[in-house]
């Protein structure tokens, strides 16, 4: 069965040449089509530009917003300070992170006290994961944070934290030595802390899921699918609700501006 024949692509420009002598080559694109085509090309070209403008305002939606979840995120964490192990009780509850813990980790976790995520001014240009211990008789660090940045060129940058170990407790030693001779798969990571010193981009997996899945809500991990926690009236502050709500009135008012603004603009450009 012979094969089909490749589809030809239509042309722009040049869609009517000469031959050889001087004898009209065949067409490729009818004159009405070009007409259809380059009138597509503008209309995508309005498109793209209205993407762009998309992704900017995006962006500053972005920002406004985080700046308005901060106070919410700070009062989250002095509440769950209150709360034993909650952390590293949400962590091990978590069906992905918990397999990048070995069990010597989880006793180290027994002393994580908060986590805390913070993306960048730009939001796209990276974000910063910390988690704070309290004193313990493994390490030094008072802090542990993984950094994920990106450079002038769009390079990925990344920082971790040196931990320093007390001596003969260094947990990641012990499960280097075990994995030698032997490949390591993703259940067998050895310890969740060789992750602070690991700057291979492939490995920011652990900070995707603390970043997207677990710092936004950490209470339904905690909680381990138990959502009997019930809210009641008044356990809230009635001022900061109403705060956010003036914020989200004006941002509508600026929207309604905006659109008022874009029909002018178009009904502008039909009457030229």
């Amino acid at each position: 069965m012979a094969g089909k024949k490749p589809a030809k692509s239509p042309k722009l420009d040049d869609a009517v040449g000469e031959g050889e002598e001087g004898a009209p080559a065949e067409t490729e694109v009818s004159e009405k089509h070009q007409q259809i085509l380059e009138r597509i090309v503008s209309i995508q070209g309005d498109i793209d530009a209205l993407n762009e403008r998309a992704s900017e305002e995006i962006l500053h939606v972005e920002q406004k917003y985080n700046g308005l979840r901060q106070p919410h995120f700070e009062r989250r964490s002095e509440l769950i300070k209150e709360l034993p192990d909650f952390w590293s009780t949400a962590l091990l509850n978590h069906p992905q992170f918990s397999e990048l813990f070995g069990e010597e980790d989880e006793t180290v976790l027994q002393y994580l006290e908060n986590i805390r995520v913070d993306e960048f001014e730009d939001v796209k240009s990276g974000y910063k994961v910390s988690m704070f211990f309290r004193p313990n008789p493994y390490f030094e660090n008072e802090v542990l944070s993984k950094e994920y940045a990106l450079d002038t060129n769009g390079e990925s940058m990344i920082k971790g934290t040196e931990i320093k170990w007390k001596p003969g407790k260094n947990i990641t030693e012990k499960s280097v030595a075990e994995s030698k001779g032997r490949k390591r798969g993703h259940e067998d990571i050895g310890s969740f802390f060789l992750w602070f010193c690991d700057l291979d981009p492939s490995s920011d997996e652990p900070a995707e899921l603390i970043k997207d899945d677990i710092w936004p809500n950490p209470l339904q991990f905690y909680l381990g699918g138990d959502q009997s926690v019930e809210v009641e009236e008044g356990d809230y502050d009635g001022e900061e609700d109403d705060g956010l709500e003036a914020e989200e009135e004006e941002e509508e008012e600026e929207e309604e501006d905006e659109i008022v603004e874009l029909s002018e603009d178009e009904e502008e450009e039909e009457e030229t």
